[in-house]
């Protein structure tokens, strides 16, 4: 069972809140939905039950608060708008991504590939999905974890009439097995029709709260359908008599030919017809799921022309409520509002919970990471195209540089093995690598996949570590298959004797290493602070254009003093006694880290990493 209790939202600009005070409750086993007008408060007030809007209140998921679930995909299944991902992204990479968020087996992906009916489009790029499948799509994400409770907004909007079929019928078994359905529509007659029970929202408080028969019976006008090849001429006639005989007539040309007459029946309709020689193709009276199953039968729909006669108001489907405390509520729903500070009581289907409503935001309860961090940045970094044609790009242009600088002659064997000439400044690898490891938080903010209703990025440290031993590995990878390549291509250009190996190879490629890691870790830690991959991109050029320079001057500056022989006073700092070759190691990391470009990428690197925590540190704080 879902129970809501007194959700309201933090008002902004001293504006009304978007939701105010609203309480009610989804039962197991029902279809619920939620029904309100465009700016009638549905979205947020989803949003706050999923703890992604500031506000206050409180909702139970089967008796638990959302941020005491310990894996909330496995209880609550949201579809927000459209699936949250990268367009590139295969529909099935981005199901298997998403089952390592989730925390379930891989193999749930191609379970639910058949379940939604998406067989035979594992392949196709989720940028390229017509809108029924995109929807199916993301059903599939929110059935992920096997939820009891599923939360849709507007899911049906814009699928066509087979479409929308298909998605009742599958949320309708879902509640069928004793789940949870919850959605928003802005259709009374979708709700009527579709929906076990209706909570009605205006202004962002509850009007009503009723079974689906009773509101269809209450709150749904019946109308007369009408179909004449002169469909203006009855309009005219049928609004002339209702008016003469004082009668609150409304008449509705939809298509055309079409008629909703509303106030009337097809007798008196009839009649009408008759009288003044006007041909009837249909005359048939509707209420509520009786409406026609493509949603056009909707008053004041689109192109809709409205006559009315009478005083009541033109185009009006659901009848007039009061809004506000004193709203239509189901009976033994709700025993008693939600007051933000004072605590309340809640009952219904015979249990009753207490809660008291507090100050929350969307930053109070953090996002969680995925329970399987580093199979869902595996999964993440293979299943779009920009990683391997990065490393592609870096190796065409490296290759390139390699044999220019190697024809010249003249720049060093280390220059020429990793492409680097003196005007650039970074090799192409080092580039690459921070372009890959900016991608990694990017595109996380820029297509959230991670929480539910495009929250805010987790920024739990399992994520983070997961991030940086993957840009580490990758960029390890690339360093040595771009001086590999170089070294090999080199070889069959200008021969084996004119390529020697140097004496300080081990130096030169822990340098070497050590500079592609710095660089993929800075584009990591850059776009994860700044919340974009340009931000990331501009973290890594920052290390040679402006910290290295400075660092050149003070470094060799005359009071600089010598780091010789600091392992052997570690080592009668420490205590315990190493091996001479743990000596050499130490020195040699020593060394490479004490260059310029060494320290200027460890200072880099340890001032992302502290604002890196500091301001998930102060989101965290602030809310």
């Amino acid at each position: 069972m879902l129970q809501a209790i007194g959700l309201t939202s933090t008002p902004r600009r001293d504006r009304p809140p978007a939701v105010d005070d609203l309480t009610f409750e989804a039962r197991p086993g029902t279809v619920t939905a939620l029904l309100g007008p465009r700016g009638a408060g549905k979205t947020t007030a989803l949003r706050l039950m999923l703890e992604l809007e500031p506000g206050r209140g409180i909702t139970y998921f089967r008796g638990r608060p959302l941020h005491r679930i310990a894996h909330p995909p496995r209880e609550v299944g949201v579809l927000l708008g459209d699936v949250p991902g990268h367009p590139s992204r295969t529909l099935r990479g981005q199901l298997r991504m998403l089952c390592a968020a989730s925390g379930v087996p891989a193999a749930r992906a191609d379970e639910l590939v058949r379940t939604v009916g998406l067989a035979g489009l594992e392949r196709r790029r989720i940028g390229t999905l017509p809108i029924g499948a995109d929807r199916r799509l993301g059903l599939a994400s929110a059935l992920l974890g096997a939820p009891h409770t599923l939360l849709l907004d507007e899911p049906a909007a814009g699928l066509s009439v087979p479409e929308r079929t298909w998605l009742y019928e599958r949320l309708r078994a879902h509640a069928a097995e004793g789940g949870t359905v919850l959605y928003t529509t802005a259709d009374p007659k979708d709700a009527a029709r579709n929906a076990d029970r209706v909570v009605t929202l205006g202004g962002g408080r509850l009007v009503a709260d009723q079974d689906a028969v009773e509101f269809a019976r209450t709150r749904l006008r019946p109308r007369v359908v009408v179909r004449t090849p002169h469909a203006a001429r009855l309009a005219a006639v049928v609004t002339q008599e209702a008016r003469a005989a004082r009668r609150s007539v409304e008449v509705v040309a939809e298509d055309g030919s079409r008629l909703s007459v509303y106030g009337s029946d097809c007798a008196s309709v009839g009649d009408t017809a008759f009288r003044h020689g006007v041909p009837v193709h249909r005359l048939a009276e509707e209420r509520g799921r009786e409406g026609d199953a493509d949603g056009r039968d909707r008053a004041g729909g689109a192109g809709g022309r409205r006559t009315s006669a009478g005083g009541g108001p033109p185009g009006t489907d659901v009848a007039p409520a009061a809004v506000g405390k004193g709203a239509a509520r189901a009976s033994g729903a709700v025993g008693e509002i939600a007051r933000p500070g004072r605590r309340v009581a809640f009952s219904g289907s015979g249990r009753r919970a207490e809660a008291f409503g507090s100050e929350r935001g969307a930053g109070r309860r953090p996002a969680r990471s995925p329970l399987r961090p580093l199979r869902y940045e595996l999964h993440r970094l293979l299943g779009v195209p920009s990683t391997p044609l990065v490393v592609a790009a870096v190796l065409l242009v490296s290759l390139t540089l390699a044999l220019l600088l190697g024809r010249s002659g003249r720049a060093d064997l280390p220059a020429v093995l990793t492409g680097w000439p003196a005007l650039s400044p970074l090799p192409p690898a080092a580039l690459g690598a921070g372009l890959i490891g900016a991608f990694s938080f990017g595109e996380e903010y820029r297509y959230p996949a991670l929480t539910t209703g495009r929250g805010a990025v987790p920024r739990r440290p399992g994520l983070l570590f997961a991030k940086l031993a993957v840009a580490a590995c990758v960029a390890l990878a690339l360093g040595v298959l771009v001086v590999t390549v170089d070294l090999e291509v080199l070889r069959l250009v200008h021969g084996g004797e004119l390529i020697p190996v140097p004496k300080n190879w081990p130096d030169l490629c822990a340098s070497w290493l050590g500079l592609v890691v710095g660089c993929a870790w800075a584009g990591v830690l850059g776009a994860g602070v700044f919340r974009a991959a340009a931000a990331g991109v501009a973290a890594v050029l920052a290390v040679p254009v402006a910290f290295v320079p400075v660092l050149q001057k003070v470094l060799t500056g005359p009071t600089v003093r010598s780091a010789a022989g600091l392992p052997a006073r570690l080592r009668e700092f420490a205590g315990p006694q190493w091996s001479p070759a743990v000596d050499r190691w130490l020195a040699a990391a020593l060394k490479v880290v004490g260059q310029p470009s060494g320290v200027a990428l460890s200072l880099t690197l340890t001032g992302l990493l502290c604002a890196y925590v500091f301001t998930g540190l102060r989101r965290r704080a602030r809310w």
